[in-house]
Formats: structure tokens, sequence, C-alpha cells
């Protein structure tokens, strides 16, 4: 059972670390590739999948993963320094009897954990050709020209980065990074993303001084959950702006409030604070007055 523990313990661990660093991996709308296959291309399952496809966004990494070993049995190897990931292995014991230590005939279920590698922290081992078939999509996700707008008429924007597997405002380099639209299932979806991140910017010292560090500095507490619901709440603003209204959106919109509602033990007044920082946020952006006091 030590062992067991001990596998339970690592991958909680990196859980709460990720979220402490604001990855959200049950909250992606675009396609992040094979995230969470083996070398071999066989999917992970349950919390390998979550935790899996959390690192490859957060750290952007390429989505197929190897161990050690089998780096080096393929004829290449891990590169110096690779931070790998922990993942959970299942597997059926057979259980022995106490007198004789023979098999019963039972068994059960005993929990390990091991080490993997992204295929792009390894050198000499060619990416399997089916991660490209999984990447490779038809689907075309064009620009709404009045949601463009609103971008382009930002003042004192900051900078936007695209590609790579990540959607986040980085406060300390004043940046928003996206991945390429054409990885969102529609443009509704990417701009409803975007908006987002928009408006955590807004939050920015040089701009409305909404947040600080300390905002930051623990996920799910006060400070961060209502920063959360003002980012959502000013996605939904500009979105409707740009004329960007469609049933799946408010619903995950919605879902997605509630879970930071019930984070903020369903303080009215905070979200009512939190719509009025979001009305706010909006106008800066769209370069509307603000004459309305908001705490």
């Amino acid at each position: 059972m030590a062992a067991a523990n001990k596998a339970y313990e690592v991958i909680t661990k990196r859980i709460i670390e990720l979220l402490e660093q604001g990855t959200v991996p049950w909250r992606k709308p675009w396609i992040d590739g094979p995230a969470s296959r083996s070398y071999a291309g066989r999917s992970y399952r349950g919390i390998n999948q979550l935790l899996l496809s959390a690192e490859a966004g957060f750290r952007g990494l390429r989505g197929c993963w190897i161990t050690y070993n089998q780096a080096k049995k393929a004829g290449g190897s891990v590169k110096k320094g690779a931070k790998g990931v922990p993942v959970v292995l299942w597997k059926w014991m057979e259980r022995k009897n106490e007198d004789d230590d023979e098999t019963s005939g039972k068994s059960f279920p005993f929990c390990r954990y091991y080490t993997v590698f992204s295929i792009c922290q390894t050198e000499g081992i060619e990416e399997p050709a089916w991660v490209d078939k999984l990447i490779k999509r038809d689907v075309q996700v064009d620009p709404i020209e009045a949601a463009e707008a609103i971008w382009d008429g930002y003042e004192n924007r900051p900078l936007l980065t695209t590609g790579g597997d990540r959607a986040a405002y980085v406060p300390g380099t004043d940046q928003i990074m996206m991945p390429d639209r054409d990885r969102f299932d529609s443009s509704e979806a990417f701009y409803n993303t975007f908006f987002h991140e928009v408006t955590h910017s807004t939050g920015h010292p040089r701009r409305l001084g909404r947040s600080s560090a300390d905002t930051w500095a623990k996920f799910g507490s006060e400070s961060y959950s209502r920063e959360e619901l003002v980012a959502e709440m000013g996605a939904v603003f500009l979105a409707s702006e740009a004329g960007i209204v469609t049933d799946g959106l408010t619903e995950n919109t919605a879902a997605y409030i509630k879970s930071w509602i019930r984070a903020l033990k369903n303080d009215p007044r905070m979200v009512v604070i939190a719509a009025s920082q979001a009305q706010k946020a909006v106008d800066l952006i769209l370069g509307n007055s603000i004459d309305v006091a908001v705490p």
C-alpha cells in the first residue's frame, strides 16, 4: 500500500501545482492534438489524460509521450535536464495465501506511478506518423469583423502572440497568448476565449489597476475567483457587442461562472462587484467614457 499511497501523493501534488499556476485543463475549447497518447499511439485515460493535457498546454509540449527506457529502446535519448510528467499505472496483482505464500486465485488492483516525457524532449527519435494525422483538421475558423474591430480599437493594448497550446494573459510581460484560431471548433469559441483574456489585461496597473500579484497568488482565493468572474463576464459583454451569442457559449459561461460563485461561497455582493468591474473593463476596451466608480 505504501507504493500506492506514494502514487496518489505524486499525482495529486502535480494537479494542485497546475491549478495554483492557473491551469484549468477541463476548460479548453480548442484542439490540442494528441495531448494524451503514448508513443505507440495508445490513448491515456482518466487522471492521466487530464494531467498530460494540462502539462502539454502549460509547458507548450508536443502531446506524444514516451518513457526514458522506451526512448532508449527506440535508439534515442531524453534531453539533459528535461522534466518528466508522472502518470498512474494500475495493475492487477495476484493475492497470496498467508499460510503457504501460494497464490489464492484472487487479485486486487495495485497503483504505482512512472514518468513520461514529451517527444519534443527527446533526441534521435522521429515523431510517429499518427501525430500529424490527429492534428490535421479541415475546420476553418474565419475572423469575425466586428470582433476584430473591438481588438483593433483597444488603445494601449497588450502584446498578442499566437501559436502554442495555451490561452492566457501574462501580467508580468503584459502579453496575451492564444492558440492558432484554426484549432478551435468555431469562430465563436475562439473569440469567447480571446475576449476572456483581453478582459484580464484591463486589470494591469497601467490600465485599470484592478489586479496585482496578490490576485494571482493562490488559485481559488477570493481575489483570484473575483478576477475570473470579471474576465468571464467581460467576455460575455464583448461577445454580445460583436454580435456573438450562441446557446452553447451561454451554457458554458453559465457553468463556468457558477463554479467560481461556489468558490466565493455564493456571495451575491461579490458577483455584483465583479459585474461592475467587467463593465468598466469593457468600456475601457471599447473606448467608452468611464464615469462610474467601481470597488
